[in-house]
């Protein structure tokens, strides 16, 4: 990796762990569909892909963002919206994080 270049950024934009440039997921994917991890870096040929099993720690990386996001939604509608039913602030955690679960996918297999 080239000096200069910060892999936090790398991780939260899906890039290449190796050279920070390829995507490590395809693009042009329907919104609602399970993103596609590709095999090898377009730029480096960086293998992505490993022995079976090794993704299953991301498992819990996504429960944990899962879990944050429904925190924080909640605290959200707590303090800013203190009159709302207790359905409607259900509602409103189940839909953050659905909404944000296909980003929670890929960042979890990327981190």
């Amino acid at each position: 990796m080239k000096t200069g270049q910060n892999k936090f950024v790398n991780m939260v934009k899906g890039k290449c762990p190796n050279c920070g440039k390829g995507d490590v997921f395809v693009k042009d994917k329907p919104f609602f569909t399970l993103p596609v991890m590709k095999d090898d870096c377009d730029v480096c040929n960086y293998h992505f892909d490993r022995e079976p099993g090794y993704f299953l720690g991301a498992m819990y990386i996504s429960y944990g963002l899962a879990v944050l996001e429904g925190i924080i939604t909640f605290l959200i509608c707590y303090f800013f919206f203190p009159d709302m039913e207790t359905f409607y602030v259900a509602l409103t955690v189940c839909a953050s994080v659905f909404i944000l679960s296909m980003r929670n996918y890929k960042w979890s297999r990327v981190f």
